[in-house]
Formats: structure tokens, sequence, C-alpha cells
């Protein structure tokens, strides 16, 4: 899945719409179960979002530390073909909180 969507974005172009949302979804998974927790939600809309890192649990309303980016932008991160401080600097992550660095966790 992730191969199939990288390959397609390295070329320039937009993958299949199901394999990008499957990508998004998996990648994002295994962020969960490297990164076990509910501290920080990651979101890469419209496909999908996760708790994880430790801390504090987060239960109610919008959570203190958030990750937010486009599903492109997700994949390469997570490819190690996008660095964490260039994708911040550049705005293509948007990060709130003190715990939404997750630059310790990708490239997955």
């Amino acid at each position: 899945m992730l191969a199939a969507a990288l390959a397609v974005l390295d070329e320039g172009g937009t993958p299949d719409r199901a394999v990008l949302r499957d990508a998004v979804r998996a990648s994002l998974a295994d962020l969960a179960r490297r990164a076990p927790g509910r501290s920080v939600e990651v979101r890469v809309p419209p496909f999908g979002a996760v708790q994880c890192v430790a801390g504090p649990r987060h239960t109610r309303g919008t959570p203190p530390n958030v990750v937010e980016t486009d599903p492109a932008t997700w994949l390469r991160l997570v490819a190690g073909r996008l660095q964490w401080v260039d994708a911040v600097t550049e705005g293509r992550v948007q990060v709130s909180g003190n715990r939404a660095d997750l630059s310790g966790y990708l490239p997955l």
C-alpha cells in the first residue's frame, strides 16, 4: 500500500483514493503501535486519526497536542522522504501542544 502510493507521488501523480486511504490508515495504525498512548492526536483528513504517545490522557474536547497534515505529506514523512522539521517549517504540518513533536517517531 505505502509503496504503491509513494510510487505515484514520486512521479508527481495522485494515487488512487483507495490506495491513499489504505496507506494512510495502515501507517497511522503502525504509529499508534510504535508510540502507544493517548497524549497526541494525529489527524490525516479525510482518512484517519489516532491517539498516540505516552503522557497525560486526553478525554474531552479538542486535545491540547494535535498534529494535522494532508495524506501526501504524511506518507512522505512516514517514508523518510520529508523531514519533520522541514514539514513543520514549511507549514505542511500543523502542530499544537508541547508533546506534538513526532520527529522521534518518524520515519516509521
